[in-house]
């Protein structure tokens, strides 16, 4: 049977709705388990977000967010790099587990909280974007992802909590994407993290790119550790097995290296320790944001669950300081725009904040090695 997809519009539809659990969209199931997504023509990204502000027209607009410039005075005739780190929060668990007492379970529906994740990833338009707590995968990043130019990779958790929510959509695990047009893929590893020896239920992806402007190598990994206080010593020995995985990927920070994740650890936890003193010679981003250029943002996560309010800083951009250069970062949501209910909310559909950042080659990389 061939499906006709009809205009650009009623073809967008088409794929958001894919997801969608209404009776109104049931009858284009047989079409869409048909369709395989590399098959399909691109989207106009311009037009997707208009098909996600449709979607979205009774909730309210996005939050304004500003670039910070933190570009030096060094001359690149390059584009940037623009890095996207963003813990989405997976639909199960934010549906069944995680308790957003102040949230109500209207904002929490996947048919529109999908469309305001999507709405995000476009309006800054990441050429790397990576993603932790992807549940949805499968059905809908990948499908839309790959048709807006990226190339897509999953590696979900091998005991999802997910998994135990009734009605999940599968495992949850951390996502990478990035533009074909910008890059291409040299080398990939899923790495299921180890500590004391022991492999855990925590992952990471690590790829070596080229990129097709300057020739230059990269290496962008995204990661996701253990959650919850009592277990600090886990996570260091995760970010110590992590770096070592990174040290070997990097040839020992030959290539530069780009490191995105929900660390679930505080600027004041070991593990945090061990990436700011790595030989691979790191720094985070966002730290720039600070006047002095050496303090975390003071939170990126923020919501009320029923032991109270949890305002924390746990998501990181790590950059070898020595090869690449912070051009800039998106400015964090104010504790006003946030408002008194905290996250997720009708405005935004996760309780990690996303962090961006701007990146170039350091024309002498091998200098402050």
């Amino acid at each position: 049977a061939v499906c006709s997809m009809g205009n650009s519009t009623s073809r967008l539809y088409s794929v958001l709705a894919k997801t969608l659990s209404s009776g109104a969209v049931s009858q284009h199931q047989d079409c869409l388990e048909q369709l395989d997504p590399a098959q399909l023509d691109p989207i106009d990204p311009k037009e997707l977000l208009e098909e996600c502000q449709i979607v979205l027209q009774k909730r309210p607009p996005r939050f304004q967010r500003n670039f910070v410039n933190l570009k030096k005075n060094t001359a690149s005739n390059h584009r940037p790099i623009r890095v996207m780190q963003w813990n989405i929060l997976a639909q199960a668990l934010g549906e069944g587990k995680d308790n957003f007492v102040q949230c109500p379970m209207e904002a929490l529906k996947w048919e529109e909280r999908k469309c305001l994740i999507l709405e995000e990833i476009l309006a800054y338009k990441p050429d790397v974007l990576c993603l932790q707590e992807v549940d949805h995968y499968f059905d809908t990043f990948e499908p839309l992802l790959s048709r807006l130019g990226y190339q897509c990779t999953f590696f979900p958790k091998p005991w999802s909590p997910c998994l135990d929510v009734e009605h999940n959509n599968g495992p949850d695990g951390c996502a990478l994407f990035f533009l074909k047009e910008r890059f291409e893929l040299v080398s990939s590893a899923n790495i299921r993290l180890t500590a004391m020896k022991l492999k855990t239920n925590q992952v990471a992806i690590a790829q070596t790119l080229k990129c097709h402007e300057t020739g230059r190598l990269f290496c962008i990994a995204v990661t996701h550790l253990k959650a919850r206080t009592g277990w600090e010593r886990f996570r260091s020995a995760q970010g110590c097995d992590l770096l070592q995985n990174l040290k070997n990927i990097t040839q020992g920070a030959k290539i530069p290296l780009i490191v995105c994740g929900d660390f679930n650890a505080e600027p004041t936890e070991e593990v945090y320790r061990e990436f700011s003193n790595s030989s691979l010679n790191l720094n985070s981003a966002y730290k720039l944001l600070s006047p002095d250029g050496q303090s975390e943002p003071p939170y990126t996560t923020w919501k009320i669950r029923p032991s109270g309010e949890c305002r924390h800083t746990l998501d990181y951009i790590w950059y070898s300081q020595h090869a690449l250069n912070v051009n800039s970062a998106l400015g964090l949501l104010t504790e006003e725009q946030i408002g008194p209910n905290r996250l997720p909310s009708f405005n935004y559909p996760s309780d990690h904040l996303s962090l961006v950042c701007d990146f170039s080659f350091n024309q002498d990389p091998d200098r402050l090695l």
